[in-house]
């Protein structure tokens, strides 16, 4: 039954009219804010890593903002418009503004937050802050 539908629209070799489909639908919605720019997190010791590829984007172009526990990039990558009078087959590259936020562990020492951007590659160090570290309790004999 399927495939004499399939027959019917032309379409007998499934995959070929997925990736018509997916031709179609490519450029009808722009990536979710979770997409961009992706992040990768760890934890060293008292201290969270984050780094973040952001390709085409400028330094002046990217805000960092830590409040609490949380952490916020936003920024803004500029469209590279190549394509000057030619049809244009694809357009997978995303551009526009971006919002990115990260739910830490624990608080942030604000004043101790590094952030360094270096060929497309952005590292956040972000220490635990002092008063949010586990302290040990002397118990007081009676």
């Amino acid at each position: 039954m399927l495939w004499t539908e399939l027959d019917r629209f032309g379409l007998q070799d499934p995959w070929r009219a997925f990736e018509r489909l997916n031709r179609a639908t490519s450029g009808l919605l722009a990536p979710s804010t979770s997409e961009f720019p992706l992040v990768n997190v760890w934890m060293d010791g008292d201290r969270a890593i984050i780094t973040s590829e952001l390709p085409g984007v400028q330094l002046t172009d990217v805000d960092i903002s830590v409040t609490g526990k949380s952490v916020t990039l936003r920024g803004w990558r500029a469209t590279e418009d190549t394509c000057k009078g030619e049809c244009q087959h694809r357009r997978e590259r995303w551009s526009g503004t971006f919002t990115r936020s990260i739910e830490l562990p624990y608080l942030v020492d604000q004043d101790k937050v590094e952030a360094r951007f270096s060929k497309g590659m952005l590292e956040l160090t972000l220490p635990r802050a002092e008063a949010d570290k586990p302290r040990k309790i002397a118990i007081k004999a009676e």
